[in-house]
């Protein structure tokens, strides 16, 4: 998975390793000093589910792209100074330790740069057509935190 040559959006879907450290270089602009980046990483436990030993994603990939867009066309309204955004998810065999999901956004100040990258990845999970099948000592589950998909506009921001 290539960055696009182009525009200040990128966005994908990949059933291949996730290219974390070309996200984090591409959304770097000169006139942005802050750069955020948030790699979900798949782990060996969940609430609940430990041992956990395989992961495996799907999604219904005509809608994630168009979905990843209001997310970035939101977070530009809410942040206009925005750079660049990258919203990366990954599909298939996750094995543990590799990301699931890459988001990197840059801007002019830290404090923009944490907040739209929070809002990104949250409303990623809350609007995102992707679902996870876990397999952990004792049993196995599709969707084991799912929740109803929400539109990224109706997400309030998060605090910390």
């Amino acid at each position: 998975m290539q960055p696009p040559t182009s525009g200040d959006v990128w966005l994908g879907l990949s059933g291949d390793p996730l290219p974390v450290a070309p996200a984090t270089d591409w959304v770097v602009r000169p006139n942005c000093g802050a750069v955020v980046l948030f790699s979900g990483t798949a782990r060996d436990h969940a609430p609940d589910r430990p041992d956990v030993t395989l992961l495996e994603y799907e999604a219904y990939a005509e809608q994630v792209e168009p979905r990843l867009r209001v997310i970035a066309d939101e977070a530009r309204v809410r942040w206009p100074a925005l750079g660049r955004i990258a919203l990366i998810h990954r599909v298939g065999v996750v094995p543990i330790g590799d990301s699931a999901v890459v988001v990197a956004v840059s801007a002019p100040h830290r404090d923009e740069a944490f907040q739209a990258a929070r809002f990104c990845i949250d409303a990623v999970k809350a609007s995102v057509p992707i679902w996870k099948h876990e397999t952990w000592a004792g049993g196995e589950a599709w969707g084991s935190d799912s929740q109803d998909l929400v539109d990224a506009h109706e997400l309030r921001p998060t605090t910390t």
